[in-house]
């Protein structure tokens, strides 16, 4: 650790990750609080810090928010932007206002690394795997092409073969970028590229490249429109079959009280919002407006653009992408959230895409030569690996070389702290807009004799209303208020209701897109309760109003004299 209590020298390994998540226990134990959810695949722990401030009420009678990272084993900048909210929201507690409130008033839930076992094996071996190291869909090796560092520098990079038949050829500009042959270009020399490796039971004359062992994706495990293997790669067995997204599961299950949320993925450099799986036209209208305005917050922030999945981030002419986290958490519990891809290679190197999906199966060769300069030049060429001669048992002569794709998918190190810093204000903000219930006025009229006329008012301060967005009122997710009268055994109660359900209050987002004044209406985030009641004069009296998303508020009225 380094003396600023964060180290952006590296990517922390499991252990690193316990080991900071217990020291920011020991230094704010009123804060934080860390909780073991499950067990991985492969036996560790799985970690889940939750930041409050316990003097100010329990973390579950708080509007809460939640932030996860490193759902894609490879994905770790997920898991370091995580670890740093949670340092930055500790450390700046009382200096910093905007920090001050919402560990005052909200909960943030952050679990830092979901795919422990696969981040561990990513950062420790040359391998790489989707999320889980189970083997999935095979129990047993397939024969093919391997992905294995098989001339031992530590990376599996590409292999070039020299291929009549082949479809991609040297760049005349560039000797290391590789450029697609034209579809009729004949007489030149011309390559096939194929992953680094070995091929298991190979025939001599056929190469196809084998099924991956971990094909697991987590982020295809949730059950929103799941589908099975056949039809969506890495979707499990089942729904929650994983016990990471179980453990996940289990614990929004027992917590009702979360607004929104982030998870953290890589790489693109963009905000990704629902559905997967219809266009906008199948959202409640009110919700998209919302959705786009809190995207558009992020866009201010962080420099990326916010777009929908199922418009804007699908591989042409493919399959929906089912079972995904960001659609299970809009569709099922009305959360407003984001995955957000972090980081972009090509982006940083001056690259401008039209299309994110389209660019990768295909883009010009002066973009490729401007990676080229970058990775020359801000990186000291550590980003692309020359190739080199190589004899492969197999194969014959190849060259093995091309993209470190460890830089695509995560930043090297000396970019980590402005983007963390950036991705830290967006979930400040993000958090912040959460519905907060609060008592505005209390109001104790004497009749006379030994009766009493009480008022109590409650408001909703936050942006979004106390039941969260249109989805959650259609699925029914969220609970309606609940008002308690507590009264002692001198005091009886003569009109009103002791216990009652309320309608849920608006919020500010009722009236974002309201211009011009007169299209306001006001008083749909307030509202009053009334009761007469019967008793001694100095006698308290305790009301408790209960929202599941926007908090637990509490007063005691004491009657007059």
């Amino acid at each position: 650790m380094t003396k600023s209590g964060f180290d952006f020298s590296h990517y922390y390994k499991y252990q690193e990750i316990v080991n900071f998540l217990h020291q920011m226990r020991e230094k704010n134990p009123h804060l934080i609080e860390l909780k073991v959810i499950g067990k991985s695949y492969g036996g560790l722990d799985i970690f889940l810090a939750t930041l409050t401030n316990q003097n100010t009420g329990k973390a579950r009678e708080k509007p809460g928010y939640w932030i996860d990272g490193n759902i894609h084993a490879v994905e770790v900048t997920g898991s370091a932007v995580a670890l740093y909210i949670i340092y930055h929201l500790l450390n700046n507690y009382n200096s910093n206002p905007q920090v001050t409130y919402l560990l005052d008033n909200h909960t943030i839930y952050i679990l830092p690394r979901i795919a422990v076992d696969g981040a561990e094996k990513y950062l420790t071996t040359p391998y790489i795997v989707r999320s889980s190291i189970r083997h999935y869909p095979y129990p047993e090796e397939k024969d093919g092409l391997h992905w294995e560092d098989i001339n031992g520098d530590g990376l599996i990079l590409q292999m070039r073969l020299k291929d009549n038949c082949g479809a991609w050829k040297i760049s005349s500009e560039d000797p290391r970028i590789m450029v697609p042959r034209e579809p009729d270009e004949f007489g030149g020399t011309y390559y096939s590229i194929l992953p680094e490796g070995m091929i298991k039971n190979y025939d001599g004359y056929n190469i196809k490249v084998a099924p991956s062992k971990g094909g697991i994706d987590f982020n295809r495990n949730y059950p929103h429109e799941w589908q099975p293997e056949g039809k969506q790669k890495g979707a499990g067995d089942f729904p929650f079959s994983e016990p990471e997204t179980l453990a996940v599961a289990e614990f929004w299950r027992e917590h009702p009280n979360i607004n929104g949320f982030i998870n953290y993925h890589t790489f693109s450099g963009v905000i990704l919002r629902s559905y997967c799986t219809y266009p906008d036209e199948h959202f409640p209208v009110k919700d998209l407006e919302i959705y786009k305005l809190i995207g558009e917050k992020g866009t201010a922030i962080t420099g990326y653009e916010c777009i929908s999945i199922y418009h804007n981030f699908l591989y042409p002419n493919s399959e929906k992408i089912y079972g995904g986290m960001v659609d299970y958490c809009y569709d099922r519990f009305g959360w407003f959230g984001f995955s957000i891809e972090l980081w972009d290679a090509p982006t940083e190197a001056g690259v401008k895409k039209n299309d994110y999906i389209k660019w990768l199966q295909r883009h010009p060769v002066t973009d490729d030569l401007k990676m080229m300069q970058w990775n020359d030049e801000k990186l000291g060429g550590t980003g692309f690996i020359d190739w080199e001669t190589f004899e492969h048992p197999q194969l014959g002569t190849v060259e093995i070389g091309g993209w470190n794709w460890k830089i695509w998918y995560n930043p090297p190190v000396e970019y980590l702290p402005k983007l963390c810093k950036e991705q830290c204000q967006f979930a400040i903000s993000h958090a912040l807009m959460s519905p907060r219930l609060a008592v505005s006025q209390v109001v104790v009229e004497h009749q006379g004799g030994d009766m009493y006329h009480l008022v109590v008012q409650l408001e909703n301060q936050g942006f979004l209303p106390t039941y969260t967005s249109e989805k959650a009122l259609e699925q029914k997710s969220v609970k309606p208020i609940e008002v308690i009268l507590n009264l002692p055994g001198n005091v009886t109660l003569v009109s009103g209701k002791q216990k009652q359900e309320i309608e849920h209050l608006e919020g500010r987002a009722s009236e974002a897109f309201n211009f011009f004044s007169f299209f306001t209406k006001l008083g749909g985030y307030r509202c009053h309760l009334e009761w007469v009641v019967k008793g001694v004069a100095n006698s308290e009296i305790k009301v408790t109003a209960k929202a599941e998303r926007a908090g637990v508020v509490k007063t005691v009225i004491t009657l007059p004299e």
